[in-house]
């Protein structure tokens, strides 16, 4: 049984968040767990919104029970969240479960170069509230026989496909950010932080904020710069 102890109950407490609201998209999400060092990342694609979210965590140790291997393992997200303790600040890790095709693509970990032309944070949550209320309208506007499934999904995808400011981000990603608990507005921010960024390393573009990341693929790049892990 490996154990993972997180910093603290703060850190407990945001990953069950994460964990909540990927399994509120998709019941029967999985996460892909991977620990290096003192650092947990945890990877799960809700499929609303066709990216690729990432959460970390701070652990106090990487293992119980002496392992020296680094954890890399696909597992539920609903057997994780339960079996977190945020009191006592550990999670076990449930037993490994065949990881949907995602799980086997996953951006670089190293590589990344800042990118520009990203707004700053207020003017993205706007852009997103903007398209949200933009989708509404223009889906209740459609008479009932034009409301299909190919309408809505074309609709979605015009609107979501949209660039962010000067950037190649999709909306998509700052929408799944917001969803996701990830653009929530800046705490007091170490000089290590910042709260919004944009980086690329190549085919990927990462939304990053201190709470959480988001991670899309550059259309028009084929399968160039995949990483399988």
């Amino acid at each position: 049984m490996t154990v993972l102890h997180l910093a603290d109950e703060g850190e407990a407490a945001d990953l069950a968040a994460f964990l909540a609201r990927l399994i509120h998209y998709d019941r029967a999400a999985a996460t892909r767990l991977q620990v290096s060092g003192t650092t947990l990342a945890v990877f799960g694609r809700p499929p609303s919104f066709e990216v690729l979210a990432i959460r970390t965590a701070r652990l106090v140790k990487p293992y119980e029970d002496g392992l020296d291997a680094a954890l890399d393992v696909t597992v539920s997200a609903g057997e994780l969240l339960e079996s977190l303790d945020e009191a006592a600040a550990t999670a076990t890790v449930p037993a490994a479960v065949t990881g949907p095709p995602w799980a086997g693509l996953l951006p670089p970990r190293s590589g990344w170069q800042r990118e520009p032309g990203l707004p700053p944070l207020d003017a993205v949550r706007t852009m997103v509230a903007t398209a949200v209320a933009e989708f509404r309208s223009r889906t209740q506007e459609l008479p009932a026989e034009r409301r299909t499934r190919a309408e809505l999904d074309r609709i979605g995808r015009e609107i979501w496909s949209r660039p962010i400011g000067d950037s190649d981000l999709p909306v998509r990603a700052a929408h799944a950010a917001q969803a996701l608990g990830f653009l929530r507005p800046a705490r007091v921010a170490t000089p290590d932080e910042e709260a919004l960024g944009l980086y690329s390393s190549g085919a990927w573009l990462r939304l990053r904020t201190p709470y959480g990341s988001t991670a899309v693929r550059r259309t028009g790049l084929g399968a160039l710069d995949v990483s399988v892990r």
